[in-house]
């Protein structure tokens, strides 16, 4: 538990850094979909780094606590996410409130999955046997 609270305070810490170098772009939450697609990407990326080093537990397993758990998600925010899309909406911007939600959910996988491919280098992701 205890690298889970020190991954997540490096990782809140990281969102804020990000929400302070970011601004708002025209109202919208640029800052918030930044966080959560590179987090998608990052995790991706750890998923497939760990699954093709074997079994979660021992070392991998803190590691994947540490990083994954901790970190990234102290630095994506789901919360933040779903309170910036209410206010678009209570501010009749339904479209864009529309627009980000379905883009930032489509482009998170596609960003999940293109860190797995990253690290996979076209094996088969997650460390699954062909």
């Amino acid at each position: 538990m205890g690298v889970v609270a020190v991954g997540g305070a490096v990782g809140t810490a990281a969102r804020y850094a990000v929400a302070l170098a970011v601004p708002a772009w025209s109202g919208l939450p640029i800052a918030t979909i930044v966080v959560n697609l590179l987090g998608a990407f990052l995790l991706g990326v750890l998923a497939e780094f760990l699954a093709a080093r074997g079994p979660d537990d021992g070392p991998r397993r803190t590691l994947r606590l540490l990083v994954g758990t901790g970190v990234l998600g102290g630095f994506t925010t789901y919360s933040t996410f779903s309170l910036d899309t209410v206010t678009l909406i209570e501010t009749g911007r339904i479209a864009e409130a529309v627009v980000a939600t379905a883009g930032t959910l489509l482009l998170g996988v596609l960003a999940a999955l293109l860190g797995i491919v990253v690290v996979s280098g076209g094996r088969a992701p997650l460390g699954e046997v062909e």
